[in-house]
């Protein structure tokens, strides 16, 4: 089983200290820490991920989890490009670290050096070299680098071309994952999130974005936002602007199960076809609680998942068959 949608949000004591430096240090340039003044152990490092990552997939029955810096933690809109470059640098290498340390339960996906009103094509060099170098598998995306006020160009911007173009070439998807929210108006997790879910759904129906990169892999997570529950809306809008149907959308887009609650999942299952679902719980993430009424945690998705109107067939893709086919540099990392 492959759960394609994890973060370090245990990450150690020294590696926020070191963050919270670099953002005291934006009045003061000259305070400002290097990557490599970052030390943490290894110990340290298994530490971090012993008692809730590694001991939650094991009490789930989860596998390989695509592991990415903590998406609330990205953090775009602070600083300038800078601030950015150094701190997805640090909080890649970091990782990188986790996943050499513990291969057969965390794949690597990395954090963009995106800052705004600065172009993505500045995020080529990073993604390259966590590709190339360091062996990550895909990347997260945020639409919104400006933190909840949308003052950047949408996706299908030609400005975002340069990026697209190196995902491509390096055969590696992204998710359109959104960072922290600066606006008091959206809270991050229940607003912004899945604002920004359903955004870039929009952005992709009025967009010919597709059929300019035809084989650009795109991840839209937490079950997309508002999308499944408003297919019908977003099907209508469609045709009312004669653009190509949902369907066609569907060579490109997939979405995950970080939905925490069973009739969401059956609404994700029943109305986006089993080939375009990957399997992700977002583990330590948004929702750490229990449901009092199931007795169960929140982001134990896999139960929802079981439970679903799925054939065997169907689930066997949602668990894993769909992710070795959106992130073929997974290959190697899973048994046959």
């Amino acid at each position: 089983m492959v759960d394609c949608h994890g973060h370090y949000t245990t990450e150690p004591a020294a590696m926020l200290d070191w963050r919270k430096r670099q953002i005291a240090a934006l009045n003061d340039p000259g305070q400002t820490p290097s990557p490599d003044a970052l030390k943490v152990s290894d110990d340290e490092i298994r530490a971090s991920v012993a008692n809730r990552q590694l001991k939650l997939q094991a009490e789930r029955g989860i596998g390989l989890a695509l592991f990415s810096p903590r998406a609330g933690g990205m953090g775009h809109h602070i600083g300038d490009a800078r601030t950015s470059a150094d701190w997805s640098r640090v909080s890649n290498d970091m990782v990188y670290r986790v996943a050499g340390l513990f291969p057969k339960n965390f794949a690597p996906v990395c954090q963009l050096p995106q800052s705004p009103g600065v172009s993505p094509a500045n995020c080529r060099d990073e993604l390259t070299r966590c590709v190339t170098e360091l062996g990550f598998v895909g990347c997260n995306v945020n639409p919104d680098p400006t933190g909840g006020y949308w003052r950047d160009p949408p996706l299908y911007d030609r400005s975002w071309y340069p990026l697209w173009e190196r995902m491509v070439e390096l055969d590696v998807p992204g998710m359109i994952h959104v960072s922290a929210s600066a606006n008091p108006n959206f809270q991050a997790t229940g607003a912004h999130y899945i604002a920004g879910d359903t955004t870039a759904f929009m952005q992709f129906i009025t967009s010919d974005l597709f059929r300019d990169f035809p084989t650009l892999r795109l991840i839209i997570p937490h079950g997309g936002g508002a999308v499944p529950y408003h297919w019908g809306r977003y099907r209508g809008l469609a045709q009312d602007m004669k653009r190509p149907p949902l369907s066609d959308l569907l060579r490109n887009v997939w979405f995950d199960t970080c939905v925490y609650h069973q009739p969401g999942i059956d609404l994700l299952t029943r109305v986006i076809p089993a080939d375009n679902i990957l399997f992700a719980s977002e583990m330590v993430g948004a929702v750490n609680g229990v449901d009092p009424e199931t007795g169960h945690a929140y982001d134990d998705t896999k139960r929802y998942v079981d439970a679903a109107a799925l054939s065997d067939a169907d689930r066997a893709k949602v668990f894993s068959g769909n992710a070795r086919r959106v992130y073929p540099r997974l290959a190697g990392r899973l048994p046959e």
